[in-house]
């Protein structure tokens, strides 16, 4: 029996309190590498997680169903699969929830809307396919928006996710209720998707790691256009090392998706460390032209002095991003009225109005307009492939401003400059995404007020490994990842 958001389980809070909480914020490394060695069972593993979800989701609404008594046979399973000496997967135990837009056999999956309220599939998603296999235990699903629509975490089914540092603010999205969940020690690892920030949005208002990587680097299925390049599914973990690992049981190709990277997860299974003496970066600050809340210009500057402690060459450089926008928005526009034009034809009461907004922007499309866009995205990429021959890594804000307040849907202006769009405000992001690099956010920083702020870091074109390096040792020089939100220690 599934329990939903807010909703007590009971016994779980029977088991010491402190020792799950230490548990819940041991690294998903580290908890791997303790169930292998029998040194913590995955039974105990989960119960303390469950816990910390009893104790933390009802403050923060991160998860929205939960399957507390599968979730712990499944764990005792895992022991016993452990006893016998059976070779065991890199996830082995390992608790983790998928994002509500994850198709999941047998759980619901609402996608946020009113119209799939009630809908549960038949089938697991690739990814849910692959983490399961690697060991990883299903617990349930993390909140997001309507049909992951704008970086705000809110819908007509389960309500606000709050951000755990403030909970008068919001977490992002779409991938909100995976980082609120991860930040909060209810998770180890989760999973996500990214069309215009949702990884890496939602990471950076809440203090932890998100991972865009390089279009079918983790190959996606079901997936009504297998073609498409501005989707993405990827790892979202506390560190960079867990991000590492997960991302190394979910990749690989398959041929349910066309566009595959062959690869194989193996490749993320190595050391991350690496020397960085002499490797040039661009560093910008508003990719040339974005408006950006001063907050988070001061955060990410001054985190500037540590990638040149590192032995980074650091200029002030960006790509010349013209058109970027427009390709974005013609791209989202033309899938928003593919997968969602029947139903607003049926039940448009039940679509929020930017939502409705989106398809109808698709609608209006021509076949010269599109063409257009696809025309003008392939220059754009030839432009920064040439601009990242002489820089291997671009550094830019994440968000353009910190986390809002969480009545506000989305920003509508930023120091002093309009955004005439729900979208605008996340084009830090989008940008990056039009152009099929591999991008993160890691912990950056905090505002004077104590809010989380991530930096991005973008690599060359399929260097997804070379993106988790150098985020990876940026981490391990500031240690940020280890300041805990305020609503786990009350």
């Amino acid at each position: 029996m599934a329990c939903l958001a807010g909703v007590s389980c009971g016994k779980y809070l029977e088991v010491n309190i402190m020792s799950n909480r230490e548990i819940c914020f041991l690294t998903a490394t580290e908890l791997a590498r303790r169930i292998r060695a029998k040194d913590l069972s995955a039974r105990e593993v989960m119960e303390a997680h469950l816990a910390q979800v009893e104790r933390v989701n009802p403050k923060v609404n991160a998860i929205v169903t939960l399957l507390p008594e599968q979730a712990v046979e499944q764990a005792s399973a895992a022991d016993e699969t452990l006893a016998r000496g059976t070779e065991v997967g890199p996830l082995h135990g390992l608790p983790v929830a998928h994002k509500d837009l994850v198709f999941t056999r047998g759980i619901r999956t609402t996608l946020g809307s009113l119209a799939f309220k009630d809908f549960v599939p038949e089938e697991d998603a690739l990814i849910v396919e692959r983490l399961k296999k690697a060991g990883a235990i299903t617990i349930g699903k993390t909140n997001t928006p309507e049909f992951g629509a704008g970086s705000q975490t809110y819908n007509e089914v389960f309500g606000e996710t709050l951000n755990p540092y403030d909970t008068s603010r919001t977490c992002g999205g779409s991938s909100g209720g995976a980082a609120v969940a991860l930040a909060c020690g209810m998770l180890p690892i989760a999973d996500g998707s990214d069309l215009g920030g949702s990884l890496r949005n939602p990471a950076s208002f809440c203090n932890v790691v998100g991972f865009r990587p390089s279009p079918g680097r983790v190959p996606a299925w079901p997936n009504f256009v297998a073609w498409f390049p501005l989707t993405v599914q990827g790892p979202m973990a506390r560190t960079v090392q867990d991000t590492a690992l997960m991302l190394s049981a979910i990749t690989g190709p398959d041929p349910r998706s066309p566009i595959a990277v062959t690869e194989p997860g193996s490749l993320f299974s190595r050391p991350l460390e690496r020397d960085f003496k002499g490797v040039p970066v661009a560093w910008s600050r508003d990719l040339g032209e974005l408006p950006v809340d001063p907050r988070v210009t001061e955060a990410i500057e001054g985190q500037r002095n540590v990638f040149e402690s590192l032995g980074c060459v650091v200029e002030d450089r960006e790509p010349d991003f013209t058109d970027a926008d427009e390709v974005f928005k013609v791209w989202r526009a033309w899938r928003f009225e593919l997968a969602l034009a029947e139903l607003l034809e049926n039940h448009r009461d039940q679509l929020k109005d930017t939502v409705i907004w989106n398809i109808e922007e698709g609608m209006k499309l021509s076949g010269p307009q599109i063409g257009r866009a696809e025309r003008r995205r392939t220059e754009l990429y030839h432009r920064v492939r040439k601009f990242m021959e002489t820089y291997e890594f671009l550094i830019l804000p994440v968000s353009q401003v910190p986390p809002f307040d969480v009545k506000q849907r989305y920003v509508t202006e930023i120091d002093g400059a309009r955004m005439d769009t729900y979208l605008d405000w996340m084009k830090s992001c989008y940008y990056i995404s039009v152009t099929g690099l591999p991008a993160i956010s890691v912990p950056c920083g905090f505002t004077p007020d104590g809010l989380p702020v991530g930096v991005q870091i973008v690599g060359r074109h399929h260097n997804d490994l070379g993106v988790l390096e150098l985020a990876h040792a940026f981490e391990q020089a500031t240690g940020l990842w280890r300041r805990r939100p305020p609503v786990v220690e009350l």
